[in-house]
């Protein structure tokens, strides 16, 4: 992936299709923008397009595999492969549940008693990691009148898969090789990539070495295509750097909330400390389709600092509920928090643009979500529609809606700060200096490559940043 401000953005978010996504990005944001995470595209019969019925077509509405390669003509694309799960209604499922041990995906799928024939004991299920108030698994009736529980980690509509069965080894080198063969896609998500192991006795998340010969197999798959991979695993950030050690790129999604604590409470030492210390091959976000992780800072903040945090960030949130948070509207981590950045640091333009300048600094690869980029508050109303939590940050934007917002002055200035970090030759490299000042209050990020530096000055008891750049030639100052 090129070494710039990735967007990350639905199909039918900006713009209604792909064609009008592509043509907004092309004509308005090309110097701001390098790349495009597109999330989920496929059939889907659920959750916003992460529950796939097939990998070979793309949703009827959005678009086609012409429309997908065009924008990757243009963009460095990512896309989503659900490592862990495909739709109830997908045609290997449903074949399954007629033709039973007949089927040609007999095997793909993982029935409870395949694994636990006697039944799961309490000891065993007491160790099984889940992020929902309910059984892993949902009784599933067969044609033949026969009813088997099934592996179903997320939702009843996403059903897990065995990617280490020989069926589920075929399966998985078949969709995810001709995924990886349309031009323009440089980098696969494998979404949901730690809950792909299941193992009798154990938490059955992230498990080794299976989990580690699951990476390599797909890399063998990928690397010919010259395809990136990159684990999507939200949990404690210890995660990410196993994965980085590894020799894959991460995720950091400690930032987002060491960024709140920073500017909550004024200290920047715990991010300090963070950005120090992580993995370099990381892929930076503040926001996402998901909500802001809390369980990747463990460690990172005491439960003090956590516990201050939250309870700030509902606070600060603009119209920002505990509900929205919760099973009772759909959440389906119990460990984030659905809020928008913007409303999460009280709309304030200046703490919203140290944030973005302090991730644009910060190792690694940034990404912004499409409401982050127009700086987009809590949608309540949809949230009170489709009672979704995570639809308070999921506001659909109108071609005409999006260009009002680009003229809003945050907007201006973030576009502005977009386009200096994919230009300036002090990111050419990873080279990066973290220090504090004034009892933790300012946070001093130096960046450098040659003769090329670039600093961030952020001061926490405002918050406002500062930049200021080197060069042979020149030397620039200016706020954010």
């Amino acid at each position: 992936m090129k070494n710039g401000v990735h967007l990350i953005t639905y199909a039918d978010s900006l713009g209604k299709n792909i064609p009008e996504l592509h043509g907004f990005l092309k004509n308005r944001l090309s110097d701001a923008l390098v790349g495009v995470h597109l999330l989920p595209f496929y059939p889907s019969s659920a959750d916003r397009g992460f529950a796939p019925i097939t990998y070979r077509e793309v949703e009827r509405g959005l678009g086609t595999w012409d429309d997908v390669e065009a924008m990757g003509a243009d963009f460095d694309l990512m896309a989503d492969f659900m490592v862990n799960h495909v739709s109830a209604l997908s045609l290997w499922f449903l074949d399954w549940i007629e033709k039973g041990s007949d089927s040609r995906w007999d095997g793909l799928f993982l029935p409870v008693d395949r694994l636990y024939p006697e039944g799961v004991p309490a000891e065993d299920r007491d160790k099984i990691y889940t992020r929902k108030p309910r059984e892993p698994w949902i009784p599933v009736t067969f044609a033949d009148g026969t009813t088997r529980d099934i592996w179903c980690t997320f939702s009843e509509e996403q059903i897990d898969i065995d990617v280490f069965s020989p069926t589920g080894r075929a399966w998985l080198e078949d969709e995810l090789k001709a995924l990886c063969s349309h031009p323009g896609i440089r980098m696969v998500r494998l979404d949901a990539a730690g809950y792909a192991t299941k193992k009798p006795g154990t938490r059955f998340f992230f498990e080794e070495p299976e989990i580690i010969e699951l990476f390599e197999r797909c890399k063998t798959i990928a690397e010919p295509f010259g395809v990136e991979l990159l684990p999507e695993v939200h949990e404690h950030h210890s995660y990410q750097e196993r994965l980085a050690g590894w020799d894959m790129p991460v995720y950091d999604f400690a930032l987002p909330m060491l960024l709140l604590h920073a500017i909550y409470s004024g200290s920047g030492e715990p991010l300090a400390n963070w950005l120090n210390s992580c993995p370099g091959n990381c892929i930076t976000t503040l926001d996402t389709h998901d909500g802001i992780g809390v369980v990747d800072v463990v460690d990172l903040l005491t439960e003090e600092q956590i516990e201050y945090t939250v309870n700030a960030l509902y606070q600060k949130g603009s119209n920002v509920n505990r509900r929205y948070s919760s099973s009772s509207y759909g959440n389906l981590d119990l460990y984030q928090i659905n809020c928008t950045y913007y409303s999460a640091v009280g709309e304030d333009d200046d703490a919203y643009l140290a944030a973005r300048a302090i991730q644009f600094f910060a190792p690694g690869i940034p990404q912004v979500y499409y409401v982050g980029l127009f700086a987009g508050s809590n949608d309540v109303d949809l949230v009170e529609r489709t009672r979704q939590g995570r639809d308070v940050n999921r506001h659909g934007y109108s071609i005409d809606e999006a260009e009002k917002e680009l003229r809003r002055p945050v907007v201006k200035r973030l576009l502005k700060l977009m386009e200096f970090r994919n230009v300036h030759p002090a990111f050419g490299t990873n080279e990066i200096e973290v220090t504090l000042e004034e009892d933790g209050h300012v946070i001093q990020i130096d960046r450098r490559s040659g003769e090329h530096t670039a600093s961030l000055v952020v001061d926490f008891s405002r918050p406002h940043a500062q930049i200021s750049t080197s060069s042979p030639d020149e030397q620039v100052n200016f706020r954010v």
